[in-house]
């Protein structure tokens, strides 16, 4: 459902994404899992479309995003880091025009406005402007928004960072119930405990690169081991300087 192959980047002498591989079966929650300036923005933006890659292949639905751009981004849905709102309209207005961008029709807008309202828990925002909402309602009807098309893989880029721990617990509802429909779900976080509540299978990335691959449980264990084995390897370089040891692989795959 979703596949990358090699994706690399380059902003002039900056890699920002170094040869990140990884894929996602149809119905899986896949995070992507790292710090603040790892590579995860940068990486859904590139699978997304909103960035070019500098090399590498990326699939979405069987459509490859450089050469078949259109059918691609209509397969997915995206939750960006930062709302994607208008907050002068209302929230219906927002769903509504989202749906036409799409080319839905004014009546199928409607209906489906009606549905992710109810889903969301905005029903009785729906005349209500954007602006004053909270932070845990504009994540959820940006969740909406995305959702408005139908699409095949939605992608959530942060979906929880800055909120309260209630609006949280209601935008990981929100994606439990999705996937159990059937839904294939990308998810990039900060969070350990997010990645280990939500997804089937996760990639820890750091300095563009995918540093541990495996299900949440995998992946902890191997940076656990990977922690010890470079304090291992400090000491022994304090204690011996001319001590040789064995490097790291550069990525471990369970």
């Amino acid at each position: 459902m979703l596949v990358t192959e090699n994706l690399v980047k380059q902003y002039g002498d900056i890699t920002a994404v170094d040869d990140v591989s990884f894929s996602a079966s149809a119905g899986q929650v896949f995070g992507l899992l790292g710090p603040n300036g790892a590579g995860k923005s940068t990486t859904i933006n590139c699978i997304s479309g909103l960035l070019s890659p500098t090399s590498g292949q990326v699939a979405v639905a069987g459509h490859d995003v450089v050469r078949d751009g259109k059918a691609a981004r209509k397969s997915l849905g995206v939750v960006p880091q930062e709302d994607n709102l208008d907050h002068e309209l209302s929230v219906y207005e927002n769903l509504l025009i989202y749906g036409r961008y799409f080319d839905l029709p004014y009546a199928e807008c409607r209906r489906r406005a009606d549905e992710l309202l109810e889903f969301v828990q905005l029903t009785e925002k729906s005349d209500s402007q954007v602006e004053p909402l909270s932070g845990g309602m504009k994540r959820r009807l940006d969740l909406a928004m995305s959702l408005i098309h139908r699409p095949q893989v939605l992608f959530l880029d942060e979906p929880t960072t800055g909120l309260d721990p209630m609006s949280r617990l209601a935008v990981w509802n929100e994606v439990r119930s999705l996937n159990r429909q059937g839904m294939t779900i990308f998810l990039t976080t900060q969070y350990l405990e997010e990645a280990d509540e939500l997804a089937n299978r996760v990639a820890i990335i750091d300095h563009g690169r995918i540093m541990a691959e495996g299900t949440p449980a995998q992946t902890v264990e191997m940076r656990v081991w990977t922690f010890v084995y470079f304090a291992f390897f400090i000491l022994l370089y304090f204690i011996s300087p001319g001590a040789k040891t064995k490097p790291l692989p550069e990525r471990v795959t369970h």
